[in-house]
């Protein structure tokens, strides 16, 4: 068996790192991981004859020449080089954790800091248990500040990550209603995120706060951290911000030091306000001036179908499809209740990993869209289907049949709001609208 210090040696020589062998670069690491459906074990010559220098596998019956290189077990194995490159970088890691925005937070710091420092940030959203190692794994010697998104669907995973990551700073967006099956209700959530106050107030790290979110408060209070950033929109925190217009993009008045700015922005959803000041806020503490913050925020374009507003040759949507839970959804609704536009729509799909709490919640945003005053909204679902004769709304049982009714009922001149979990596949919709 292979350790993980030799290991790394190998790495150091090939530091490319590749889990599917569609991916083989030449001299990269092929780590056989292993799936419900699939023994990548059996794909490791596959990857020596596309190119990779070695193959990390744990089936020793797969070990046909040296540069088979067997360990106990993939997985483990990826995870301890992580934490063990981790611990040759010598910079701050940001952790960011949060049931929403946690992307769009991800980019938007990343944008500011790369205004004045080499910053590394995790790809799309590489933060789950293979995804962070990776990430980490992808850090370079030059890189002076990493932005480290964790995601989590269940407790202790975030105390995981935290140990392959070990993040110095620390920022939750927010708690809210996701995951809710894994994590066995509200209660289960905030336990989970909390994970990270946790491993910050047992390393002694800092932790950046939404001094207006009661739940982080709480969270923060419970783990006893006392190296605390703030901003929100009172006096008294680090940055204090102001919501000078969202219609449709935000644009943000912000304060520190009795320094006072305005930033616009090419984000929409006033939901995304608190994101932007999280960015203010991290730029602030590594030292950066307005001028630099603010080019970093104005110039963000977003990406990966967050909020995304998209003119089409018949209407403008907000593109908000690549996942969704109660908390976001009911966030976007409001949002698009108080843009200006002629006609509205709203194209809702169900929300997943929801458990017993799945009909209740998605009652509840159902009668949200059906009071929010808008012209139209479509339910496509079966969660939602489940409400077709007790609320106002058109219902479809799947993304097939409401493609159908828009390809026979044309939606022109409308400001329309996409939005459902990533599994509902909404985007197949947009060529429709």
């Amino acid at each position: 068996m292979i350790t993980t210090e030799k290991l790394y040696h190998y790495y150091l020589e090939n530091p490319v790192i590749s889990t599917d062998t569609r991916n083989i670069t030449p001299g990269c690491i092929f780590f056989a991981l292993k799936g419900d459906l699939f023994n990548a074990n059996e794909f490791a010559a596959q990857a020596i004859e596309k190119g990779a220098a070695y193959a990390v596998i744990d089936e020793e019956k797969y070990v046909y020449n040296d540069k088979c290189l067997l360990v106990g077990d993939v997985l483990s194995a990826l995870q301890d080089l992580a934490r063990h490159h981790r611990k040759q970088l010598n910079i701050p890691v940001i952790g960011l954790t949060g049931s929403n925005g946690k992307t769009t937070s991800k980019e938007l710091i990343n944008a500011v800091l790369t205004e004045r420092y080499k910053t590394f940030a995790t790809f799309g959203n590489l933060n789950n248990h293979i995804g962070v190692p990776l990430s980490i794994l992808s850090i370079t010697e030059d890189v002076q500040i990493a932005v480290i998104e964790m995601g989590a669907n269940h407790q202790k995973e975030i105390e995981l990550l935290c140990t392959i990551a070990q993040p110095t700073h620390g920022i939750i967006t927010n708690v809210g209603m996701a995951h809710l099956d894994g994590f066995g209700g509200f209660e289960g959530v905030k336990k989970g995120k909390a994970e990270l106050y946790a491993y910050l107030k047992e390393t002694n790290g800092y932790t950046f706060i939404n001094r207006d979110n009661q739940n982080l408060l709480e969270m923060s209070a419970v783990a006893g951290l006392n190296k605390l950033i703030y901003y929100g929109t009172e006096n008294g925190n680090t940055i204090k911000g102001a919501l000078k217009s969202s219609d449709p993009f935000i644009e943000v008045d912000w304060t520190n030091h009795d320094i006072s700015s305005t930033v616009k922005t090419n984000l929409t959803g006033s939901y995304n306000f608190e994101n932007i000041l999280a960015a203010i806020c991290i730029g602030d503490f590594f030292d950066m001036v307005p001028e630099e913050i603010n080019t970093g925020l104005s110039n963000y374009q977003p990406k990966n179908n967050r909020s995304q507003l998209t003119k089409t040759e018949k209407n403008t949507v907000i593109c908000d499809f690549y996942n969704a839970n109660p908390s976001s959804m009911a966030a976007a609704l409001k949002n698009i209740s108080v843009l200006t536009a002629d006609k509205k729509t709203a194209i809702l799909g169900d929300m997943f990993e929801l458990g017993p709490e799945s009909p209740i919640q998605h009652e509840i945003i159902a009668k949200q869209a059906a009071d929010s005053g808008l012209d139209q909204v479509i339910f496509i679902g079966k969660d939602f289907y489940r409400y077709k004769n007790d609320l106002k709304g058109i219902f479809f049982e799947t993304p097939a049949e409401a493609a159908t009714y828009l390809q026979e009922n044309t939606v022109t001149d409308n400001l329309v709001l996409l939005k459902g979990s990533r599994g509902m596949k909404l985007e197949n919709l947009l060529q429709y609208l």
